[in-house]
């Protein structure tokens, strides 16, 4: 662990805000932009496509870039082939397409075909290939991506300056909720999009939100308040400061919310949040991470996390792992469990990581990420996309153990008996 170069899986011409993967196909969606200052900066939302080269080396491809126009793409949810994607203060809604297409190469110029991606990102620092505008360069298959607008609603309603901060879909699709600087919480039906709730969840901005299978909301604020909602009514508020008696109320705030699996459990589930120091000393203090009872919403344990200020957090599909991305640009993965650090990579991003993302728990998830126990993308306003793998971690059978120990004993014994005649 610390300090280490980690290649770059992809860079996007414009700063990178979010990054999700789809679990059918594998694609990797992800979405920046520089906004509606006229600097040259692009607003759009990329489609890659993620591959596996050896053992421990990835490429991306660019399939498909979808232009936002003047609007950047601060935040993404996905639900199957829907994308919600918040621009200034509107959600956007969107539904992608993804088809492959044969096509016979022709013949190149010295008689002999030749495969060429529109743009190629290795793992390795490859040079990115350029199409040369040549038409004898086809690919046998070119994946093919549409993408078509939905719908569109306000989900801020700052007079000052609107902005969407996150969106999330239902575990079950049938509800896409948005929060924004305005504090409040919009819940919306999906895909008919009539609101059903509409209330006011914080005094300040919202900066997470999260539904749990149950259809309980948990939201987090800027001013330092977790709360729990069934509807649009307030079931409780979270304290953290339980599992850490003598900090301050307002020493800290809330900054992001995950629901999460239970490993073997199916019954199970866990929340995890994550408090950050509110003021920053000249000795920065710890950030924190909470795992509660995901029913009850008792706390169960609290870790500190390092002091780099958290950013950005996510969770396995299968509840096992937490991804921590920070103001920094460094990049962790914690075990669920017990809150223990098993990879971390300092300053991995040049500056603030905005997004992190497991590779799904499905078939495809599972093929491309091999013999890794996981693996996990990471985007920041550096306009990069990293790919981070945990090696498997290496456990000796417990028979191995036994007989080696009884081994050791022997040789213990008869170096006595050498030492020491007639020690037996």
């Amino acid at each position: 662990m610390g300090k280490r170069k980690v290649p770059d899986l992809y860079r996007a011409p414009f700063p990178l805000y979010s990054v999700k993967v789809d679990p059918g196909s594998g694609l990797v969606i992800v979405a920046g932009g520089g906004g509606a200052s006229k600097t040259g900066i692009k607003n759009a939302v990329h489609f890659l496509e993620l591959q596996r080269v050896g053992e421990h080396e990835f490429s991306a491809t660019l399939l498909h870039a979808h232009d936002t126009e003047t609007k950047a793409n601060m935040n993404v949810a996905l639900a199957d082939d829907v994308i919600a994607v918040g621009q200034d203060g509107n959600c956007c809604l969107m539904k992608f397409k993804h088809a492959q297409s044969k096509t016979k190469p022709a013949a190149a110029k010295d008689g002999n075909s030749t495969q060429k991606s529109a743009r190629r990102r290795a793992g390795k620092g490859d040079k990115p290939v350029q199409d040369s505008g040549d038409s004898t360069e086809l690919k046998d298959e070119t994946s093919q991506i549409q993408v078509n607008g939905l719908a569109e609603v306000q989900s801020d309603e700052n007079p000052q300056d609107p902005l969407q901060k996150v969106v999330r879909f239902s575990p079950d699709r049938s509800l896409l909720l948005t929060g924004g600087t305005d504090g409040h919480v919009r819940v919306w039906e999906f895909p008919s999009l009539k609101k059903k709730h509409d209330f006011k969840a914080h005094e300040d901005e919202i900066e997470d939100l999260d539904m749990s299978p149950g259809n309980k909301l948990v939201t987090v604020g800027r001013d330092f308040s977790c709360s729990v909602w069934s509807g649009d009514q307030l079931a409780m508020r979270l304290n953290w400061h339980q599992t850490r008696p003598g900090i301050g109320d307002k020493t800290y705030r809330y900054m992001a919310c995950r629901f999460g699996a239970v490993e073997d459990q199916k019954e199970a589930l866990r929340l995890y949040t994550v408090q950050i120091p509110h003021k920053r000393d000249r000795k920065p203090p710890p950030c924190f991470i909470t795992k509660w009872d995901g029913k009850s919403f008792l706390p169960m344990l609290t870790a500190p996390c390092g002091s780099d200020v958290i950013s950005t957090l996510a969770v396995s599909d299968s509840g096992t792992f937490l991804g921590l991305g920070t103001v920094t640009g460094s990049v962790a993965i914690y075990i669920a469990f017990s809150l223990q650090k098993l990879y971390y990579v300092q300053e991995s991003h040049g500056i603030v990581v905005t997004d992190v993302a497991f590779l799904p728990d499905s078939p495809r998830g599972r093929q491309l990420r091999g013999n890794h126990e996981a693996a996990m993308l990471s985007v920041a306003v550096d306009s990069r996309c990293q790919l981070h793998v945990l090696n498997n971690r290496r456990s000796c059978p417990l028979w191995l153990v036994l007989v080696s120990c009884g081994l050791m004993v022997v040789m213990v014994i008869l170096l006595l008996q050498n030492l020491f005649p007639g020690f037996l």
